[in-house]
């Protein structure tokens, strides 16, 4: 088949509404048209599905569109109903989500010649039944959409698709086009390869996207900031990846509760709550979808603002599609990836058990991660070198590395100073442990392996533990050192790093990079802690716990018991000055303010008044750790002095998680009475012993330490119990 231009756009505006095709769109429709194979290469936002939907329209026949998601099967049916009016059989999709009535019409509009476009999954493309109807029907050619699914080396591998081409030929080949928008050269490789399309006109357009701003956030504090970024950003469209589903639901719980309108999206959700949450984000009931990378692939919402990554992606190609989701209509998209070690740790333990093969690949891609992420370089660099693409300029003036550059040393001698240390002992050890011999850290592991009698214990002395660390770390990224997966993070010279040992060059290494460990899932209290040093002031920071200090001495307590470090953290940023606003800063409920609160808010309002400081207008992060009327009952059930077991059931609990619900509510600054429960339920002896330990000896309220000093003899709910009484009859 042939058609001139002029006829193709009369097409492109009738059935579209557009009066031009963007950049490379026609060639590429006018060479599948011609019955060729096309391989298009094309960003987000390039416009990818208009290449196979208006040959679909124009051409004799049916094509069928293989496509690995259901939710975007429905939407891009739903957009080609919409632009061809009084039509539904124009378009339609083949799923597991179709009932037997539905997949009968499927079958009899193809069967008619109606249908243009047809969506399947890989998945439904080899059920039998559908090889039979497909043999039955005239097919236009074969659009393979998130071609990258094909390759191993691909972000998104799915082993179903590497079967695509076995099972083309048993129906009938016709023309294939294979879309993506993220593939480096080795991918792109291999994915003609898989289809047999070797010989196909490879389409590729720029990977740039000028318009977007590129950003890597430490991940100390993840949530506050991404709370305060989107309250920055009122009434914009975003999306926050999580690696989690877990995380998915308590991050868009969180949002709500803090006034933002967000809505959850992950696999483990059922069908129809999924279509509804993405319906909501595109018609703009919601502002922000919180998500898994499920979310995304093919949403047509030109005007998302923000990209937000909670977690790292596992590889560069999942990152940039993921970041290609904003500003599609080329108007701003500010795109910012939170980043610890302790994610990369996590990524790696979930490759232990694979197939070695499979293992490698990971890593490899985890590798390059990891190198963006920690790289003093022009991001949008990175991002294009990545993908054979080159960029000229030295400064885009788009990312956070060209607008503040890292510090950097020529750090040849150090780097040659840990592969001497590792060449000389003859075991492996973990980057923490090479780290303390350099800095001399005189620890029991170093004693119990005599690592304080090696010629180099010490050698780096000069620097902290943390700097050897973040040297070691360099090291992997630049393939000198090696980190192996299976054994749990041994740290390792590589061929290229003896050479270097001995052949040293210039090594340029950033100073204060340094990443930290990243937030604790199973603490609540992780993030708050990891804010000490937070931006906060100084001086007034030294003066409160002077203050603490003194207080607590006067009143026969344990400093931690009037205020928390995190309190005084708080403090030190917000500049309280008021009960109200001292009640906003962390772990002070009403009750803790009141009690201790006047000499400090004293204190911090004549500090401001005499340093003449302009105090910020900050904002609370209000905690999602109670339901309200989960909170209510108990609070009642305690003060009718009910048993806590009798609570627990009646609010369907575990006794764990009441006691949970009552640190949360005494946290707060909420006092309650469970001295009832305790001389029922706990000895005397007990009890005093406990209560001594957190009134005396105790340096915070971690329960981890109190069980450590307690000894085994304690049972920790016990601990927990005479805890919850200490803080209200004291603290509170």
């Amino acid at each position: 088949m042939e058609i001139d231009s002029a006829a193709l756009k009369s097409k492109l505006k009738e059935f579209f509404g557009f009066d031009s095709f963007k950049e490379g769109q026609e060639e590429i429709i006018t060479h599948l048209i011609g019955g060729n194979n096309a391989f298009v290469l094309m960003p987000t936002g390039g416009g990818k599905s208009l290449c196979y939907q208006l040959p679909a329209l124009v051409m004799e026949g049916t094509a069928i569109v293989i496509s690995p998601l259901i939710a975007l099967m429905k939407n891009q049916v739903d957009a080609i109903r919409g632009f061809v009016s009084g039509q539904e059989g124009i378009a339609h999709f083949l799923n597991s989500s179709l009932s037997k009535a539905q997949i009968s019409e499927v079958r009899q509009d193809l069967l008619d010649g109606t249908t243009k476009l047809l969506y399947v999954a890989p998945e439904s493309l080899t059920k039998a039944e559908n090889i039979e109807l497909f043999k039955e029907i005239r097919i236009s050619f074969y659009a393979i959409d998130e071609a990258h699914c094909i390759s191993e080396w691909g972000h998104d591998f799915r082993p179903e698709y590497r079967r695509i081409r076995s099972i083309i030929e048993e129906i009938g080949t016709a023309p294939i086009i294979a879309l993506t928008a993220t593939a480096t050269p080795k991918v792109q490789s291999d994915i003609q390869k898989n289809l047999g399309m070797m010989d196909a006109m490879v389409f590729k357009s720029s990977f740039n996207r000028p318009n977007l701003y590129y950003e890597i956030r430490d991940k100390s504090d993840p949530k506050r900031e991404i709370i305060k970024f989107i309250k920055q950003h009122p009434h914009r469209s975003g999306i926050i990846y999580c690696l989690s589903r877990k995380k998915v639901e308590e991050l868009a719980e969180l949002l709500n509760v803090n006034g933002i309108r967000a809505l959850p999206y992950h696999a483990g959700l059922d069908a129809k709550t999924r279509a509804e949450n993405q319906d909501m984000f595109l018609s703009e009931e919601i502002d922000v979808i919180v998500a898994t990378i499920a979310f995304g692939m093919g949403i047509d919402k030109p005007d998302v603002r923000f990209v937000i990554h909670y977690d790292i992606p596992k590889s560069i190609e999942g990152y940039y599609q993921e970041t290609g989701r904003a500003g599609r209509d080329g108007k701003e998209g500010i795109c910012i990836a939170f980043y610890s070690y302790k994610d990369i740790l996590k990524l790696e333990k979930f490759m232990q058990g694979k197939p070695i093969a499979e293992q490698e690949i990971g890593k490899q891609l985890l590798q390059e991660t990891v190198a963006y992420a920690e790289s003093n370089q022009c991001r949008r660099k990175l991002l294009l070198n990545y993908f054979g693409e080159t960029y000229d300029k030295d400064n885009c003036g788009s990312c956070d590395n060209c607008i503040h550059p890292k510090k950097q040393f020529d750090g040849q001698e150090e780097m040659c100073l840990v592969i001497e240390l590792i060449r000389s002992i003859p075991e492996h050890f973990k980057t923490e442990h090479l780290a303390n011999i350099l800095s001399g850290t005189d620890n029991s592991l170093i004693k119990s392996y005599h690592h304080d009698r090696l010629e180099l214990f010490g050698a780096g002395s000069n620097h902290t533990m943390k700097f050897w660390c973040a040297v070691i770390h360099q090291g992997i990224i630049l393939r000198l050192l090696d980190k192996e997966i299976e054994s749990y993070g041994l740290i390792s010279v590589t061929e290229k790093g003896l050479e270097f040992l001995d052949h040293p060059y210039t090594l340029m290494l950033t100073e204060e990079r340094e990443f930290s460990e990243g937030e604790d899932d199973d603490d609540e209290n992780a993030a708050a802690a990891n804010r000490g040093g937070g931006g906060g002031d100084t001086m007034l920071l030294s003066m409160l716990k002077d203050l603490r200090r003194s207080v607590a001495r006067r009143l026969g307590l344990q400093p931690w018991v009037i205020f928390s470090d995190a309190s005084l953290e708080d403090m030190s940023i917000l500049y309280p000055v008021t009960y109200d606003e001292l009640k906003n800063c962390q772990g002070v409920g009403d009750g803790k303010a009141r009690k201790f609160g006047k000499e400090f808010i004293e204190l911090i309002g004549k500090y401001v008044q005499e340093n003449e400081i302009d105090r910020p207008d900050d904002f609370v992060v209000k905690s999602t750790v109670n339901k309200s009327a989960n909170k209510v009952f108990i609070i009642q059930s305690i003060d009718r002095k009910l048993s806590l077991d009798d609570i627990a059931d009646a609010a369907g609990l575990e006794m764990d998680e009441l006691i949970d619900e009552i640190e949360a509510i005494v946290y707060s600054g909420t006092r309650l009475d469970i001295g009832y429960y305790i001389n029922e339920n706990i000895d005397d002896d007990t009890v005093a012993d406990i209560y001594g330990y957190f009134r005396e000896d105790a340096e915070s309220d971690s329960l981890q330490e109190a069980m450590e000093e307690l000894g085994p003899d304690y049972d920790e709910r016990d601990v927990r119990l005479v805890r919850i009484k200490f803080l209200c009859e004291v603290a509170n």
